[in-house]
């Protein structure tokens, strides 16, 4: 991750975590497609933040384990979700998840906090971390133009959906859609895709 965005979210983080936790309106858009689209047991959330969206998928019966970069928001995750494991594990090599997978992969608006060169890597990353069949969902806020900070000092990179597309080649594509999200009503990508489960004898997936 940038530097000063991890750094903003160290020293913010118990403010970043009441945020998440008390938005105004629910992420159901985002639970809804996890419903819809991510297959039975085990789940990362890779950027967990506050821990919201992992101690949802624990609800809801699969076995996860959120992961974030910043000590301070693992910390938050943990005292507000103490029945939800969380770990270190920093975008964009993952290299604390070498030789892990899941059979789904969620990372919520994290992709846009790495600079440019980094985000096709990421993305290919987290695909690698799905298991054959399973699923990953990856979302980023549209920044249009220029790269841009906030006050804060985090970084919100400009990039075309098209870098995700191809860092994602030989995927099948279940979702792709830019919309509103309904609980931070920033602009944001949706790519939702498959692992295929297995390939023919030349290699192909089916």
């Amino acid at each position: 991750m940038d530097d000063d965005t991890r750094t903003a979210y160290e020293r913010g983080a118990a403010s970043y975590a009441q945020e998440w936790e008390d938005e105004q309106d629910a992420p159901t858009d985002l639970y809804d497609l996890l419903a819809e689209f991510f297959t039975p047991g085990t789940a990362f959330d890779v950027g967990c933040g506050s821990g919201r969206d992992a101690a949802w998928l624990s609800a809801h019966g699969y076995q996860v384990t959120g992961f974030d970069a910043s000590p301070a928001l693992l910390e938050q995750a943990r005292r507000r979700h103490p029945g939800t494991r969380f770990e270190t594990a920093t975008l964009p090599d993952l290299a604390e998840l070498t030789g892990r997978s899941a059979a789904n992969v969620l990372c919520e608006t994290v992709l846009m906090h790495l600079p440019l060169a980094d985000i096709g890597r990421g993305a290919a990353r987290l695909y690698d971390l799905v298991e054959p069949g399973g699923v990953l969902y990856l979302s980023w806020r549209v920044t249009t133009g220029a790269d841009v900070r906030d006050d804060a000092g985090r970084l919100y990179t400009a990039f075309p959906a098209g870098l995700i597309r191809e860092a994602l080649n030989g995927a099948v594509v279940l979702h792709d859609a830019e919309q509103r999200s309904a609980s931070s009503g920033k602009v944001i990508h949706r790519v939702i895709v498959r692992r295929p489960a297995r390939a023919t004898g030349r290699g192909r997936p089916v």
